[in-house]
């Protein structure tokens, strides 16, 4: 997936009311961006760090800025929640997520279960459909771990539930975490933070339901899926699918 539009570099001065950040611009301006985060975005909102962030294309919006990337100990990390559902969209078809290839129809944000849509729907003439639900990831609280959530997700809990419902009609479902930085080598549930989720997924992997992890390579150009990394439950480092 790549950029729209040339990313300005800057340096972070706050992000607040979820949605936005202050931003001092490399010519000391300050501009007000769009922060697409609606989480507690733990680790990736330190201020004075430096970020990456693009001109809105429409010139109707109220803020003309979206944050995209905030650098940490020389890593680059995306924080943009919007992106994760393009990222694996682009990997799937290219073959990059190597659990979901062999499909040849993709698509997006189809209803099914109670009131929800599905992130990507993936279908093909010779296997059941493929439910794939996208989550973003970008906490690292210890080096090279990465853990979601970084708030409590009713929402997620609820989405799996359904994606047992769908294994159990015959289907298949596949939970995919991207995480949108390469300096993590495992991924687990924050459960301190969320241990309802822990417990929503248990279930939902003894129901069948499957679990991947990828992180990502992160450019101020572009961002791409790059490589599966092992999700680690209850403490014991496994490879869920």
């Amino acid at each position: 997936m790549q950029f729209e539009t040339t990313l300005v570099r800057g340096r972070l001065i706050q992000r607040y009311k979820r949605f936005l950040a202050d931003i001092e611009l490399e010519d000391g301006s300050r501009v007000t961006a769009h922060c697409a985060n609606p989480g507690s975005m733990k680790t990736v909102a330190e201020p004075g760090s430096t970020v990456w962030i693009s001109a809105a294309g429409n010139p109707k919006r109220k803020l003309s800025w979206d944050w995209q990337l905030i650098e940490i100990s020389g890593n680059l990390v995306s924080i943009n929640t919007a992106l994760p559902n393009r990222i694996a969209e682009e990997a799937i078809g290219d073959d990059k997520i190597v659990e979901l290839r062999g499909y040849q129809n993709i698509k997006r944000e189809v209803k099914y279960g109670e009131n929800s849509r599905i992130d990507l729907l993936l279908s093909d003439t010779n296997k059941p459909d493929c439910y794939v639900e996208i989550k973003n990831v970008n906490m690292m609280r210890t080096q090279g771990h990465a853990e979601f959530p970084d708030s409590v997700t009713t929402r997620g809990a609820k989405h799996l539930r359904e994606m047992s419902a769908m294994v159990e009609q015959g289907c298949r479902a596949v939970m995919l975490y991207i995480v949108q930085r390469n300096d993590c080598d495992s991924f687990s549930v924050a459960t301190d933070i969320d241990p309802a989720y822990q417990g929503a997924l248990e279930e939902a992997l003894a129901a069948g339901v499957e679990a991947v992890c990828y992180t990502c390579l992160i450019s101020t150009t572009e961002i791409k899926v790059d490589r599966s990394i092992p999700i680690e439950l209850d403490s014991r480092r496994q490879n869920l699918l």
